[in-house]
């Protein structure tokens, strides 16, 4: 089980964005693995260094490693953040993508646009578990390309082609008795 099995499907952000009186309903909202959070609390950890050692050195010179410190501790906290306010969201009408601090942003796929998804696994998202989403549509420029540490890739690649699938806008199911 998983925290967000106790949470609400559907939060009051996530409700805004979606056509609730065409019958758009949430398949699924995927946040960022826990390896999205990597960098930003190495670089917590390498602030707290530089806060301990401007402890320790001349009082002349400790006023760098302090304002260093404070500066990679904004830059972690600022990384930590965007990746936490970075969803994407599967309905059974469309894909899109919510991201940003101050500004946010929303950018969104019919599901009738998406031609084609890659899904690319490095080497350690497949020892961790997470993958990237690349979106191919139609139209040159897109608001939806890359979608970048997903959690459990293939499932929710399966779950996009589900609902693809069960609205039709795919050739029918491969009947099991061909003559």
């Amino acid at each position: 089980m998983r925290v967000s099995d106790f949470l609400p499907s559907t939060r009051p952000w996530l409700s805004r964005h979606l056509l609730r009186d065409e019958g758009e309903v949430v398949v699924d909202e995927v946040r960022h693995h826990w390896a999205a959070y990597l960098r930003p609390g190495a670089e917590g950890v390498l602030a707290l260094v530089l806060l301990a050692v401007s402890e320790v050195v001349w009082i002349e010179v400790a006023w760098v490693p302090l304002l260093a410190g404070f500066v990679v501790a904004g830059h972690a906290a600022w990384l930590g953040l965007s990746a936490h306010r970075d969803r994407f969201v599967i309905t059974n009408m469309r894909v899109f993508r919510v991201h940003g601090v101050l500004t946010r942003s929303l950018a969104t796929m019919p599901l009738s646009r998406i031609l084609d998804i890659t899904v690319r696994r490095p080497l350690l998202g497949r020892v961790l578990g997470y993958g990237h989403f690349c979106f191919e549509s139609a139209a040159q420029e897109q608001g939806i390309r890359d979608v970048r540490y997903v959690g459990d890739p293939y499932r929710r690649d399966l779950a996009i082609q589900r609902v693809v699938q069960r609205a039709g806008l795919r050739g029918g199911r491969v009947n099991e008795a061909m003559p």
